[in-house]
């Protein structure tokens, strides 16, 4: 039992981050601290001068536990870290699931590539981003590409130079081809500091680079090279009229920031100003419950915003001091290998773009903030219906739901979708190969990944309680489990949280003649619900999420098997001669019609596997005549 009164005895005078719990063991709350001792103590004294938020988290700690770290910047660095994993409660959430997309130049490579990606590696390559849309990023791509002809393949040149075909845009001219070998690797790289500059907002002197090179073609008297290098111009030229210069005197990177505020709601705008010129801009609405100070939000947005920020530029320009200014200034220096200002302009050009910005904000908040409350209301009061008509004193907050899918047993699998606060959660989702049950046994089936999901969960809180380590996964426990079945599942459901020590209210959903949810079944008793209420189209979203999943899930397999059954079991035909094969016959159909001859030309075949395959093909031919 957690004795709150001695554990805040043991806490230590140093810095760390705090970690507030509730009884169901979930994170309620983060925090950092330049004393732990004295931070800490401070939510269980005297609650009267405390803001409405403090009483109300305390009320629900039922245990904390804390990290001593360094200094103040490491504090800061894991608090962020961990609001972002966690989405506590009580602390203030930038709800912003996206994963923002950047454009990737693997420099680590001795050939480099231009790509998009959503996920950051320190892996040596150059990240740029993230960008607002994934339009944007498409953009300017597209552009690249039809400047430069780099290669877009994934190849171990190391490897392969000189030892496979080039593919199609090599004979389009939309790649020079390095993995022939006979590339030069300096131009090159020449073309990819180009691009470069091009990504770090340089533009200006990217034209000025391919001006000179259109002059020097035309001086040769190559027209064809100059009109080449022309086209070129124009598509950067095109690009610069679309961003809005906003300065030409101060040109260094900047992110402003600008904050409206709502009744209920925030809205955060941020301007991306590159080498003077506006090239992007997103909005955030926060939900502002809490009535937290000003200081406070925009201090706890640019903490997590830049937590998994590949780029931090010069200057970050705000509208009012926030907490802890200088050590996050400190960290985003030690982050971006520079020194980085944040700014709070009280004259000038800078007091103008920062008004900008606000305006934005405010008119985002405007055209957006309604309908994202309107949203969020809606949820609420579909959790509060599902809740009372199911008799639970609980708040629904995260509801698991489990789907089976098989055909005539075959490949069984099973989906869990995760909603939380009535929206889909899809970084939580998983999917179940059924492992122990043949056939067509539904009940079976979702016993298994019943068993395992929550077998899971429990070896990872054990793990995270006993190692102070904390594990992704399925810690997390819901308010509530649906299942896609009925009273049968629901049953099954309930065999295994029993044997388990797990206490969560399960329903099922009861269908009608055509297969069309009707009600929820719940403690044996059928709850119809009104086609027209926000609790039916709730529950509705969820099944109709949970069999999109599976049904998912189960096509990827059956194509999987299908695929594998043609070749895989061919003797000699191993991964990298099926690949040939497809690729030099470009489906199974033509590999079936085939001559021997033309398998025997397929790039890594020899004869002996190539009439291996001629005659298992030929041999299934004949039992059919």
């Amino acid at each position: 039992m957690f004795n709150i009164e001695e554990e805040l005895k043991k806490l230590p005078d140093k810095p760390g981050v705090y970690i507030m719990k509730d009884k169901n063991d979930e994170i309620i709350y983060v925090g950092k601290a330049i004393s732990l001792k004295k931070r800490v103590r401070q939510y269980f004294q005297s609650g009267k001068n405390n803001p409405p938020k403090v009483n109300a988290m305390v009320k629900n700690i039922s245990e904390f536990e804390y990290i001593i770290v360094d200094n103040e910047i490491e504090a800061l660095i894991l608090e962020a870290n961990l609001i972002k994993k966690h989405k506590p409660k009580y602390n203030i959430l930038l709800r912003d699931d996206k994963q923002y997309p950047y454009i990737k130049v693997t420099v680590n490579e001795k050939y480099p590539r231009v790509m998009k990606t959503r996920h950051i590696s320190k892996d040596g390559a150059k990240y740029f981003g993230p960008y607002p849309s994934v339009y944007a990023v498409n953009d300017a791509i597209e552009i690249i590409r039809n400047l430069y002809p780099l290669r877009t393949c994934n190849r171990n040149l190391d490897k392969d130079i000189g030892k496979t075909r080039p593919c199609l845009n090599f004979y389009i001219g939309r790649c020079l081809g390095p993995c022939q070998g006979n590339v030069d690797e300096k131009k090159y790289m020449d073309m990819v500091n180009e691009v470069l500059l091009f990504l770090n907002g340089k533009e200006d002197k990217l034209v000025d680079i391919i001006e000179n090179k259109m002059k020097e073609a035309a001086k040769a008297l190559d027209f064809e090279g100059a009109a080449k290098y022309r086209d070129q111009i124009n598509s950067l030229n095109l690009l610069h009229e679309k961003q809005k210069i906003v300065s030409t005197t101060n040109v260094v990177d900047q992110d402003v920031i600008g904050m409206a505020r709502g009744i209920e709601e925030v809205c955060i705008q941020i301007f991306f100003i590159r080498d003077g010129k506006i090239v992007g801009r997103e909005h955030f609405i926060l939900e502002d419950t809490f009535e937290e100070d000003r200081k406070e939000i925009l201090s706890s947005f640019i903490k997590q915003f830049y937590i998994g920020a590949a780029y931090v530029p010069k200057e970050i320009i705000i509208e009012e001091d926030i907490v802890d200014i200088e050590i996050i200034s400190k960290w985003l220096s030690e982050k971006k290998g520079a020194k980085v200002n944040i700014l709070i302009p009280k004259r000038g050009d800078k007091v103008d773009l920062m008004e900008m910005v606000r305006k934005n904000a405010l008119d985002m908040l405007n055209q957006y903030g309604d309908r994202f409350l309107k949203k969020a209301r809606e949820n609420q009061k579909a959790l509060e219906e599902l809740q009372n008509i199911i008799g639970i004193s609980s708040e629904l907050n995260r509801i698991e739901a489990f789907d089976i899918s098989n055909i005539s047993g075959v490949e069984s699998v099973g989906s869990m979708v995760v909603f939380e606060k009535g929206e889909p959660k899809k970084s939580d989702y998983r999917r179940f190969r059924i492992r122990t049950i043949t056939g067509s046994d539904d009940y079976g089936s979702m016993e298994e990944i019943l068993l395992r999901r929550f077998t899971r969960g429990i070896e990872e809180r054990k793990l995270m309680t006993e190692n102070k380590i904390e594990v992704k996964g399925f810690s997390i426990f819901p308010d509530l489990i649906m299942m896609d079945g009925g009273k049968g599942q629901v049953n099954v459901a309930i065999r295994v949280l029993k044997d388990l020590n797990i206490n969560i209210p399960v329903c099922g959903l009861v269908k009608d003649d055509f297969h069309k949810t009707r009600g929820i079944i719940y403690n044996n008793k059928e709850i119809r619900l009104e086609e027209d209420s926000l609790g039916f189209r709730l529950i509705y979203k969820i099944q109709e999420e949970a069999h999109r999943f599976a049904i998912s899930y189960h096509r990827s397999l059956r194509t999987k098997k299908m695929f594998k059954s043609e070749l895989d079991d061919i003797k000699g035909i191993g991964e990298k001669r099926k690949v040939e094969l497809l690729k030099h016959f470009e489906s199974i159909d033509k590999i079936k019609k085939a001559s021997l001859e033309e398998l025997v030309e397929v790039k890594g075949m020899n004869r002996a596997v190539a009439e291996e395959l001629y005659n298992h093909f030929n041999k299934e031919k004949e039992e059919k005549r």
